[in-house]
């Protein structure tokens, strides 16, 4: 065994230790979100819901006023607003999570500290990961993994630096990165390894780096749209006079209007969609100098494909008002599941000129 292999193996080692280690302390960031949620206070949550109600109280029975203008009686009623223009209820944002508890929000603030802090190592063990071989750490599933996850957790605490409202993303955004990088470590886990000859290329760094921000962040959207559509319907259960459980109240009132929702999901998929269009032309450019054709029909370049039209849609969707609200979360999920097809089913269920690696 060479001294430069030995390097090699004690790197991705490290890597691998960093790797479980970033588990860990994301573990420890999803029980401090589990307190945030638990101990926050729900007094400011109840009042938020008879805000909620009362829209649909006055809908059904409109108070009348009376005034008197030039001796003249002039009935007055109060305009009711129960859905916008867009389709979207008019009633406020949630507390968040902490419920607007002081106990509630220190919590928070620890969860978040510990997720920045997982982040830091992970970022570590992916760019030790690349070290070991020294190439991009994108030459198979496992890799794919672990850096999809760290920059979708990037991309968590970047909205947060931005002073967005997002603290409400990060229970369930860590929850579904610690099954990831579960996944990631048994299932997909493989041994460092240099790339084949065709991935050698200046290509990889660019198609493959923005073929994985864009899913990261199409990630974040989908879990507002879904957060969305409960939300919508726990709105319009309150609207129509029902009473949801206590733990729909507890949580669902926490999280912002689905109105709020709505738009944070469809402003983050409609400005990475320029970049996925991009990923795909950097694809076919990159399979021209490869494969000496551009397009091959793929099943990887057709589900990816597959996916540009599905966001399309909901694009276009979003455009139309007759298509606003839940019809266009419905396709925003479709054009997700497209995305996630293209990068798990394919990638270890179907054969093709991208099955370099196993999975």
């Amino acid at each position: 065994m060479t001294l430069a292999a030995a390097t090699n193996e004690h790197l991705a080692s490290i890597s691998n230790t960093l790797i479980y280690s970033s588990m860990a302390v994301y573990t420890l960031a999803f029980f401090a979100y589990i307190a945030e949620w638990l101990l926050g206070s729900r007094s400011k949550v109840a009042r938020t819901a008879a805000a909620l109600t009362a829209p649909a109280q006055a809908a059904q029975a409109p108070a009348v006023t009376v005034r008197q203008a030039g001796g003249t009686a002039v009935l007055e009623r109060p305009k009711v607003v129960v859905r916008s223009a867009s389709g979207a209820r008019d009633v406020p944002d949630g507390p968040g999570a902490h419920g607007g508890d002081v106990q509630g929000d220190l919590y928070g603030r620890i969860a978040v500290s510990l997720t920045a802090l997982a982040f830091l190592v992970e970022l570590v063990g992916v760019v030790a990961r690349a070290a070991s071989v020294q190439r991009a750490p994108w030459g198979n599933m496992y890799e794919f993994n672990i850096t999809f996850s760290t920059v979708a957790v990037g991309v968590y605490l970047a909205l947060l630096a931005l002073k967005k409202n997002v603290r409400w993303l990060g229970l369930f955004l860590i929850t579904t990165v610690l099954l990831d990088l579960g996944l990631a470590v048994t299932v997909l886990y493989t041994a460092s390894d240099q790339l084949v000859p065709a991935l050698h290329s200046y290509w990889l760094y660019i198609h493959v780096s923005t073929a994985i921000f864009c899913g990261a962040v199409f990630y974040v959207g989908a879990v507002a749209t879904i957060l969305y559509l409960f939300k919508d319907s726990y709105e319009s259960k309150l609207l129509s006079g029902g009473r949801p459980g206590r733990f729909a109240t507890s949580v669902l009132e926490r999280l912002p209007a689905s109105a709020s929702l709505d738009k944070f999901a469809y402003r983050v998929n409609a400005a990475v969609f320029p970049l996925w269009t991009f990923t795909i032309i950097a694809g076919a450019i990159w399979a021209g100098d490869a494969w000496g054709r551009y397009w091959n029909w793929d099943p990887k370049e057709t589900w990816s494909f597959i996916t540009w039209i599905a966001y399309a849609c909901y694009l276009h969707a979003r455009a139309t008002a007759g298509w606003k609200g839940r019809k266009a979360a419905y396709l925003a999920m479709i054009a997700f599941g497209c995305w996630l097809f293209n990068y798990y089913g394919v990638n270890i269920f179907v054969t093709g000129k991208h099955s370099y690696a196993g999975v």
